[in-house]
């Protein structure tokens, strides 16, 4: 009698622990369906937790990349601005000097006062355009936290440092434009403008044809440059767009690993629970009245 108690025990505690996984697995199917997730903590799938992690970590990644191209593209973009601005002055410049060097300018000296002024002007102008900022920092300036990339004289105020951009796992881009354009030592463009202005005050051509020569060293270096800047905004350009692409192959990853098939889990449940209401309705004809009791 005593050996058949043990083995009805051992029966009611078998029927109630499968019924409590069945109740737990219930709860389970209704947690991911109100949450829309089939991985809402570690234990669901320790597995799919440690996917997820890596793909947010891509993800977060990937953000940080775009956000630097995105910065990079309108950095670049008011650096080429600039530069364009600058080829505009320099090629006025030359224009005038050329005048400069011809009649009826050479024998006028009003006419060649005339064209010194606007050589000061364009000066002034210029060394403004080298002065350019982006979020308030000289875009010829290097690193440095100077606010100004040159003074009134046209002195080099920044340093040789290269503003860089990554945009992915191995890939960097500079940012920024070499104060080199310009030249930051002496004879710089500013000083060639400066010399021809002086010419240009007095009578005769002397040194013109010389810093005319220099005039066009400074705009085959401003052009140099836009076209060095326009390869690196086409990268840039490019490496945005793999990193919304690839956000878009993580995020559909992402969901692949967190989120339920809703139609499969609403089915997944009706099935169980119909399972579970017939065990639990078996379960009534062998465990005691007391047991059951319990388990309600």
């Amino acid at each position: 009698m005593a050996g058949f108690r043990i083995t009805e025990q051992s029966t009611q505690t078998r029927v109630l622990a499968g019924l409590r996984t069945s109740s737990n697995n219930l709860d389970r199917l209704r947690e991911q369906i109100t949450s829309g997730k089939q991985v809402a903590k570690p234990s669901d799938s320790p597995t799919g937790v440690v996917s997820a992690m890596q793909v947010r970590d891509d993800l977060a990644a990937r953000d940080r990349y775009t956000r630097s191209a995105t910065d990079g593209i309108a950095r670049l973009g008011t650096a080429e601005t600039a530069l364009s601005s600058s080829s505009d002055l320099l090629q006025r410049a030359r224009d005038l000097t050329l005048q400069g060097m011809s009649e009826p300018a050479v024998s006028n000296p009003i006419a060649r006062a005339g064209i010194a002024t606007e050589l000061s002007s364009i000066r002034e102008n210029l060394i403004a355009v080298a002065n350019t900022t982006y979020l308030d920092r000289p875009v010829f300036g290097g690193t440095s936290a100077q606010p100004r990339a040159f003074d009134d004289q046209g002195v080099y105020q920044g340093d040789d440092g290269q503003v860089m951009r990554r945009v992915g796992d191995s890939s960097q881009v500079r940012v920024d434009v070499s104060a080199d354009v310009f030249g930051t030592t002496s004879g710089n463009v500013f000083d060639v403008l400066k010399d021809l202005s002086t010419a240009l005050s007095g009578p005769g051509t002397v040194n013109l044809s010389s810093d005319l020569n220099r005039l066009d060293s400074a705009m085959s270096r401003v052009n140099t440059q836009l076209a060095s800047v326009g390869t690196r905004y086409s990268q840039l350009t490019s490496a945005q767009d793999a990193a919304d692409t690839q956000v878009v192959a993580l995020t559909s990853r992402l969901s692949g690993i967190e989120d339920i098939d809703m139609a499969k889990a609403v089915i997944d449940l009706q099935t169980q629970t119909a399972g579970y209401n017939a065990a639990l309705a078996a379960t009534a004809r062998i465990v005691q009245p007391s047991l059951l009791d319990f388990l309600r």
